[in-house]
């Protein structure tokens, strides 16, 4: 059974994440925590900071959380498939949206947490939203963050950017070999070097672990000359047909890169799709 928690607000881009998570999990034995986190009686959005719905925000006002709650459990049942594997709990919480997910995590043994963000919002022109950004960040917890516009297709081809300057840990890893086997995924591990340099000793030996960590599914190594990370990824994205990006946390030059980098007319990989966020 898996515990997976969906911190919300109510927003479309929020309910977007329930529906994409809840078709992602169909084969799956779940317990989905719906969590509404109201900081300081403000409203907490996906997005980024200072740019709300109005409308979401004057009816969150007016109605207690439980209630929205309630009503999102209703939209739930009333619009999407009863699948007997899943359960649903509500919680609402007042307290600092970080500190909250961290409690759950603990409380209720998250496997995943799944964050709908609009992105590319606000004064800041950034990719991720702000509290999709303070979570992923922040709490050690593995984290799927679904995009505005990111709709669910079978997951058949995965894209894994690193630079091979981390050791991955099996149960780190599990996570992708879950969804493998799911799906009867492609795992395809893309390194971006700016320079064309050659992969030294620990990057060798450590790009040699993830191809035997693989052996046993299909799983190919792509190597890109491009003084743009997210350039490059963009290209692969469209190339291969990819359905979800998968990265390491702590991989701090690619992760701020691809992740965190001012928004690029002609990137549009993260408003479509989803990031898993390892931890």
């Amino acid at each position: 059974m898996k515990n997976i928690l969906i911190p919300t607000d109510f927003s479309e881009n929020a309910w977007n994440a329930i529906d994409y998570a809840l078709k992602f999990f169909s084969k799956s034995s779940c317990n989905f925590y719906l969590l509404h986190v109201n900081t300081a009686g403000t409203l907490v959005t996906s997005g980024s900071a200072g740019v709300q719905n109005k409308s979401v925000a004057s009816e969150t006002l007016t109605k207690s959380p439980k209630k929205l709650l309630q009503e999102t459990l209703k939209r739930i049942y009333d619009n999407l498939p009863r699948n007997p594997k899943h359960r649903f709990f509500i919680i609402s919480d007042s307290n600092y949206l970080v500190d909250s997910i961290r409690e759950q995590v603990v409380k209720n043994r998250i496997n995943l947490i799944v964050m709908g963000t609009k992105g590319a919002s606000g004064l800041k022109k950034i990719a991720i939203g702000t509290n999709a950004g303070n979570v992923i960040t922040k709490v050690k917890c593995t984290t799927m963050v679904v995009p505005e516009n990111a709709k669910y297709t079978e997951l058949k081809e995965i894209a894994f950017p690193t630079d091979f300057s981390i050791f991955y840990r099996p149960e780190t890893l599990q996570p992708i070999l879950d969804i493998i086997e799911v799906n009867n995924a492609t795992v395809n591990v893309l390194h971006v070097n700016k320079y064309g340099l050659e992969l030294n000793e620990d990057q060798q030996k450590n790009k040699e672990y993830l191809d035997d960590y693989f052996t046993n599914y299909t799983r190919s190594f792509h190597f890109l000359t491009n003084k743009h990370i997210e350039n490059a990824v963009q290209q692969f994205v469209d190339e291969r047909g990819i359905n979800l990006i998968t990265m390491l946390a702590k991989n701090l030059n690619y992760f701020q890169l691809i992740l965190f980098h001012p928004t690029v007319n002609e990137i549009s990989y993260y408003k479509d799709v989803p990031f898993l966020v390892l931890h």
